[in-house]
């Protein structure tokens, strides 16, 4: 497929960038040149090839898009979480397995041993995850347990100096090339504990999922794990129960909420610029009210969805967010996303399905975004109980 060359133009309808301080728009604009330059170009190739262009981790480290809150001594950013927004913001405007993969590393990888891990993990795992050297993967849901991961099967058996772990992971981001997986798992007296996985430890093995319509460019697969030996040095020791992935998924959360407003606004400057260019019964087909009204509402939804994603990065670097707050933002962006992804395929017509633009990758994409780390109901569940009180979940 021949080379495209990556016209986007960011839609700031409300002057949002005088939000952003001039580093937060440093870090914006280097990590959009760099997916205009490396990721626009290719990624409708790998992604008809259903293949994952993994030559772009180690370009991610350099970049800083691993882990870029984590301290700069660990070999992170030391970056607020504005600064991590942005960046998932412009990864996913490429292609959401590329954003899938930073954040993965980042918030589900990185986060957890640093802020459950041991000071000797710490040292060990995270300065080559930053610089991309190990790529890691996240190991939670389940073949049979999805959104109820409180009764995963997968467990670890204390046997000495090591445990034993058995079990299985399903949809599992980055898992056929990863290094290192972080794995959740039930303990001997039912509790919920953190362990790192290295490849090459015997019994565990990653199985790629094959034969999928959406995030076609990302590496997804399997955990397996047959009487596979852990030392017990591999278990995160600052955290037991379920509290220790949903903290992990919170942040994760936060960067899908980024990310999805960079597909949008994809979408949307495409259509904008397609709607300007076509021209139907003599005129551009801009000019007719129907597609003026799908354009207005995608860059009102957009402007709506900028504003709040700043907020809670605000809310996020002062530490006063709350797990429910991030709910409704991931909610909210993959809604108005997908939404704008569809309304921009119809305003491209027939050319709209095709690989000439990234609309329907994005739209193919979206529905898996829309359902992992959380399907769209189960957030707003989580968003009716904190504001009833009543748990409608089972």
């Amino acid at each position: 497929m021949a080379t495209r060359t990556d016209q986007f133009v960011s839609p700031d309808y409300f002057a949002v960038d005088e939000l952003l301080s001039e580093e937060h728009k440093l870090i914006r604009d280097a990590v959009r040149a760099y997916v205009k330059k490396e990721i626009s170009p290719i990624i409708e190739d790998y992604a008809q090839r259903a293949e994952f262009p993994e030559h772009i981790v180690r370009q991610l480290g350099e970049l800083g898009c691993f882990g870029p809150t984590v301290p700069a001594n660990y070999g992170g950013g030391g970056l607020d979480y504005i600064s991590y927004g942005l960046m998932m913001q412009e990864l996913e405007r490429g292609d959401s397995g590329v954003r899938s993969t930073a954040s993965v590393q980042g918030s589900l990888v990185m986060f957890p041993i640093h802020a459950y891990g041991s000071e000797a993990q710490r040292k060990k795992y995270l300065p080559k995850l930053a610089s991309g050297e190990w790529l890691g993967c996240f190991g939670l849901t389940e073949p049979n347990h999805g959104s109820d991961p409180s009764s995963m099967l997968t467990t670890i058996q204390d046997a000495g100096d090591h445990v034993i772990l058995n079990g299985a992971k399903m949809w599992i981001s980055n898992a056929p090339f990863a290094q290192v997986a972080v794995v959740w798992a039930k303990d001997d007296a039912g509790d919920i504990r953190g362990v790192i996985v290295e490849r090459g430890m015997e019994g565990f093995s990653t199985p790629t999922t094959h034969g999928k319509w959406s995030l076609r460019a990302s590496a997804t697969g399997e955990l397996v794990f047959d009487q596979v030996k852990v030392p017990k040095e591999n278990i995160l020791p600052n955290v037991k129960g379920l509290k220790g992935p949903l903290g992990c998924l919170t942040k994760a959360r936060f960067g899908i909420a980024w990310g999805v407003v960079g597909a949008a606004m994809d979408c949307y400057d495409t259509a904008l610029r397609y709607s300007q260019e076509r021209i139907q019964f003599g005129k551009p087909i801009g000019a007719f009210q129907l597609q003026q009204k799908k354009l207005a509402e995608m860059v009102t939804e957009i402007t709506k969805a900028q504003l709040l994603n700043w907020r809670l990065g605000v809310l996020m670097n002062e530490g006063k967010v709350t797990p429910q707050q991030v709910s409704m933002a991931k909610r909210n962006s993959c809604e108005i996303a997908a939404q704008i992804c569809r309304d921009a395929r119809q305003i491209l017509g027939g050319m709209g399905i095709t690989g000439e633009y990234s609309v329907m990758r994005h739209m193919m994409n979206l529905e898996s975004v829309i359902t992992y780390e959380g399907t769209h109901d189960i957030h707003l569940l989580i968003t009716g109980m904190d504001i009833t009180v009543f748990n409608a979940f089972k």
